[in-house]
């Protein structure tokens, strides 16, 4: 039985290429470091799709290997509005049949209203401008795109009831908030599950959790952290991920329960009962 294949991002393939010239030019990586200047290191994470190089390092990298300007065309189409912890994880969400989420304290980024994701890029940065926020909110909802059709990708999303509770933006940008996912939920585009303050102790209290199935290529899974996050292909940590999320939602409410709940968390939001 054939091993299916880890999927591959872009990133990863323009660093694979660069591997390729790179040898077929007999230099080593401390070899083109020194015609880049940059650390052997820093080659081994552009090889690996870890990072990409800014367009000066891309320019020397092109006039060390001859490849007339060929890594500078092809990083312009690769250059992210996202962190470099989570540009990857983005792209493979357009290529994913199955995304399965867990969150923790609030509410998935692809699920985001304006307001709310607003109010949550406030909220870390104190010396903001307008026009800031407004970019960051339009790249974060532009990945609600991947929900626009009407089968792929399957989205289960599994919240703590902490979720519902904290008031992110006030008590109509929560009400909304609720809303908006319950509103999908009963549409049918989102599988929704609520882990209650009940059930105490889960598999998944200490981290966010996202899983991504393909239809030919080995799945992931990602957990991310404040300014971090850490993308796994490892066939054992994605299995134990999986484990994990199975755990967690076999002490979930029903999804009909949890549509209740969250109905009634947006109600006591709107009239300032939380």
């Amino acid at each position: 039985m054939t091993k299916p294949r880890t999927p591959r991002t872009q990133r990863e393939k323009y660093g694979e290429e660069l591997r390729l010239r790179r040898t077929a030019a007999d230099l080593t990586q401390e070899e083109l470091g020194n015609q880049v200047v940059c650390s052997p290191t820093l080659i081994s994470h552009f090889e690996a799709g870890r990072r990409l190089p800014k367009p000066d390092d891309a320019h020397r990298i092109d006039q060390a290997l001859g490849t007339d300007g060929f890594f500078v065309r092809w990083l312009e189409d690769l250059e992210s509005k996202y962190a470099d912890h989570f540009a990857a994880v983005a792209e493979l969400e357009q290529q994913a049949t199955l995304i399965q989420q867990f969150a923790l304290s609030l509410v998935p980024g692809v699920f985001q209203t304006d307001d709310y994701a607003r109010a949550l890029f406030r909220a870390y940065r104190p010396n903001h401008t307008a026009e800031e926020l407004d970019e960051a909110v339009v790249i974060r909802t532009k990945r609600a795109r991947i929900l626009d059709g009407p089968l792929n990708p399957v989205v289960w999303t599994l919240l703590d009831e902490a979720v519902l509770r904290r008031r992110v933006g006030g008590p109509q940008v929560m009400a909304e908030q609720l809303g908006k996912i319950a509103d999908m939920a009963e549409a049918g585009r989102l599988r929704l599950h609520v882990l209650p303050y009940g059930v105490g102790a889960h598999a998944l209290m200490e981290s966010y959790l996202t899983l991504m199935s393909f239809e030919d290529s080995a799945p992931v899974a990602y957990v991310e952290g404040f300014l971090t996050g850490n993308l796994m292909d490892d066939p054992a940590l994605v299995t134990a991920s999986q484990t994990a999320y199975a755990l967690a939602l076999s002490d979930a409410l029903s999804q009909q329960e949890s549509l209740a709940l969250i109905r009634a968390a947006a109600e006591e939001h709107a009239h300032g009962q939380q």
